[in-house]
């Protein structure tokens, strides 16, 4: 599904050069479930922005589902980043006045689906994350076990290729926490590809693969804890 090639990814502020990324090898095949760790600054971000399809690589290749993405136009960028790719955030990213059901059904707004599919399908996602009784609530009215749900909802909700999660559980105290990794282990057991960025270590022995990241090399790519 995914295949990364010696991507490098090189900002340059003023005169300094930092190398964030130093030539990474990667492979995610359907329906695998991997971790990616390392340090601050090991580029974790780096790369889960790139493979989000939110920036493009300085140097290298970068293949999803056999479509050459890294040198694309910002156009096509924003297509893909729509209709294959669902981003589950550490801080949720809802709008704080809508409610839940709201929130699932907004990229289904903009993909232009009919009113009838948009609540047929955001009421089912609602359902599958343990929200059937809470989709009318506003953020304000969820705790934050019950925000993170919804986010994964509506990263589900244009049924993409693969699920990317930045730190999910890292605003959870450790029993929501425990709950959405299983929500990750139940999306992953029903057919879904995901990769998420972690330091819990708790998410990380649960997922098939851990990636190993270092100074923006993986220093590991298929180790276990």
């Amino acid at each position: 599904m995914i295949e990364m090639k010696n991507i490098k990814k090189i900002y340059t502020i003023g005169e300094m050069r930092v190398e964030a990324l130093r030539g990474i090898d990667l492979d995610i095949k359907k329906n695998e479930f991997i971790s990616i760790m390392g340090p601050s600054g090991s580029g974790k971000s780096t790369l889960m922005n790139l493979l989000g399809c939110l920036d493009t690589p300085t140097e290298g290749e970068y293949l999803l589902e056999g479509e050459r993405v890294a040198n694309l136009h910002h156009n096509r960028l924003a297509e893909i980043r729509n209709q294959k790719i669902g981003f589950v955030f550490q801080s949720f990213n809802l709008l704080p006045y809508a409610t839940a059901f709201e929130n699932v059904e907004i990229p289904l707004i903009f993909r232009g689906t009919a009113s009838r599919m948009r609540k047929q399908k955001a009421e089912e996602l609602l359902e599958k994350v343990g929200l059937k009784d809470r989709m009318n609530h506003k953020p304000t009215e969820l705790s934050g076990g019950e925000m993170q749900r919804v986010s994964i909802a509506r990263a589900l909700v244009n049924d993409p290729s693969i699920i990317l999660a930045d730190e999910p559980t890292g605003n959870l105290d450790s029993i929501s926490g425990g709950e959405i990794i299983e929500v990750f282990v139940d999306l992953w057991k029903q057919g879904h590809t995901i990769a998420v960025i972690t330091h819990d270590k708790d998410i990380a022995v649960r997922t098939q693969k851990i990636v190993k990241l270092k100074d923006g090399r993986v220093v590991d790519g298929g180790s276990s804890l």
